[in-house]
């Protein structure tokens, strides 16, 4: 990592850090860059270097997060582990990312995972496969996503009841028939 890399890093983390700060207090979507950058003494022109808007912030965050437990899938890492995984990193951040499952912005949280998943997955069976999913295969995954992400934010909004690793074995168990077979022919269930 170059010296401007690691400085453009933690700018993004000290804006990470304050909009933490502010999601203690007010929810996400009363919150603004003013506030985001005053709590952490830099100035819009800086945040707006960084992110498009304070979801963007959000979803650089969770990215930051949760893609280093998915990059594991088929690298060693089962789909349910890498899962258990996500879920233990939003745990660790429950008041952030129960602020952040509570917007319903076009940009939100929510939806980023679901097309951060799509993708992921996609790519993933795609890459090992060498072709990329048929029609029916794509409708099914996008349904199986849809509905992780969904439960997941019942699961934030709810308090996060269940261990990360129940959770985790829902979802797998979850999966359509179809799709899970694919899954596992591919060594990733």
């Amino acid at each position: 990592m170059t010296d401007h890399s690691q400085k453009h890093d933690k700018t993004k983390y000290k804006l990470a850090a304050s909009i933490k700060e502010c999601m203690k207090t007010t929810p996400v979507d009363k919150i603004t860059v003013k506030d985001i950058v005053e709590g952490c003494e830099l100035t819009r022109q800086t945040f707006y270097r960084n992110f498009k808007d304070k979801y963007d912030l959000i979803n650089w965050y969770f990215d930051k997060l949760v893609l280093q437990s998915f990059e594991q899938i088929g690298m060693g890492n089962t789909v349910g582990e890498s899962l258990t995984q996500k879920f233990d990193f939003i745990r660790n951040e429950k008041a952030f990312f129960t602020e952040a499952f509570r917007s319903d912005d076009y940009n939100s949280v929510k939806e980023h995972d679901f097309e951060l998943i799509l993708k992921f997955y996609k790519d993933l069976i795609a890459r090992k496969t060498s072709r990329p999913l048929d029609e029916e295969m794509e409708f099914l995954l996008e349904m199986y996503c849809r509905g992780s992400v969904y439960m997941t934010e019942k699961w934030v909004l709810g308090g996060m009841k269940d261990s990360s690793k129940k959770l985790s074995d829902t979802l797998v168990e979850a999966m359509p028939p179809k799709l899970a077979e694919v899954f596992g022919g591919l060594g990733l269930l």
